[in-house]
């Protein structure tokens, strides 16, 4: 059976064409077919001139259900575009990044060589993301259905004036605020938006739901994780007339006029993500923001020994018992009701006598 390896890239890079020339003729000398889209292979072959290597255009001679594996070469951007693509098709995305960050993507463009060399002996795993079901409604109505693997974000349409939010979960009004916009994201997208909003990294495999409010005008706008099963919704408040506009994952758009709802869901269908290097995602973590690790010992080789009994602590007790209400009659307590002072001598005579000296 032929096998067939789909190649996108950014074209409007020089990089990223290079690099995509490079992956059709180590995948045409392993014996397997790359396949392009026809105007990203006219960019390519009309910018570096044409290419001996035999490809085939996708829609033309071949269709995604002929697809093995679709190689993005570019950043999050472009692969966030192949996941539009083929998130319907099943297909997995592996990703090589020539982009900043990259977290989406599994390898840099230095390790590109052996990347192809892992997807010609099929030496790469399968992981499913979760995704978002997106919905938008005005007066009940569904008006916008879409999704995202990142996250959906909901921003201030004008620039002058905050957006007055009521935000929701599990279908009960949790907050109410101004703010410049509310991102609901999923573990994959924790480090893309969510993250410059100052919400928390979640690690891939948790599977759950993000809310991270963008510079709201309260006293609790906390980030919030939630259970992959829940239901999170923002409504649009009327009070001030403010519009907002929602973005997927940066490339879908809606327009929310004030009275507008969005809810936000887990979605049914994942995309998937080819991995070829089995590193624990806090080693990824390290790498692309190149966090410093300096000083690390790690925790040891030696087999620990077995649970240490450590003293447990007691409250201390008083060093006298306290009894019950005293018995007895009760002691006699000096009157201190005020009296009127006699004047001149006789006040200073009475004064001299109700007080100590200390001649």
């Amino acid at each position: 059976m032929t096998r067939r390896v789909l190649i996108l890239a950014h074209t409007g890079r020089e990089e990223s064409m290079i690099a995509a020339l490079e992956a059709c003729v180590q995948l045409h000398a392993s014996n397997i077919v790359p396949v392009m889209f026809a105007e990203e292979l006219a960019d390519m072959t009309g910018y570096l001139g044409v290419s001996d290597v035999s490809m085939e255009i996708l829609g033309r001679d071949v269709t995604l259900a002929d697809i093995e594996l679709v190689m993005v070469l570019g950043g999050d951007g472009t692969i966030l575009r192949a996941a539009e693509l083929v998130r319907e098709h099943d297909l997995p995305l592996l990703g090589v990044n020539l982009g900043h960050v990259g977290f989406l993507a599994e390898s840099e463009r230095a390790d590109l060589i052996q990347t192809v060399d892992w997807v010609v002996r099929r030496e790469y795993s399968v992981e499913e993301r979760m995704t978002l079901d997106v919905k938008v409604r005005v007066k009940g109505k569904v008006v916008a259905h879409t999704w995202a693997l990142n996250e959906v974000a909901l921003e201030k349409g004008n620039r002058e004036r905050m957006i007055e939010v009521v935000t929701e979960v599990d279908g009960r009004p949790l907050s109410s605020f101004g703010c410049d916009g509310v991102v609901m994201a999923t573990p994959t997208g924790s480090t893309a938006y969510a993250f410059s909003a100052g919400g928390p990294v979640v690690w891939p495999e948790v599977e759950a739901l993000l809310m991270v409010p963008i510079s709201a005008h309260a006293l609790f706008a906390k980030p919030l994780v939630v259970a992959p099963t829940s239901t999170l919704a923002v409504e649009v408040l009327t009070r001030n007339g403010a519009y907002g506009v929602i973005w997927c994952d940066g490339r879908r758009t809606v327009d929310l006029l004030p009275g507008a709802r969005i809810e936000v869901t887990r979605s049914s269908q994942p995309v998937k993500l080819a991995r070829t290097q089995q590193s624990p995602f806090s080693e990824r973590l390290v790498r692309k923001f190149e966090l410093p690790v300096q000083g690390w010992r790690g925790p040891g080789t030696e087999e620990p020994p077995p649970t240490t009994q450590l003293p447990i602590i007691k409250s201390p007790k008083p060093k006298t018992q306290l009894g019950g209400p005293p018995t007895g009659p009760m002691p006699q307590l000096p009157d201190l009701t005020a009296t009127a002072l006699p004047h001149g001598d006789a006040a200073t005579e009475s004064l001299e006598g109700a007080w100590p000296r200390h001649d």
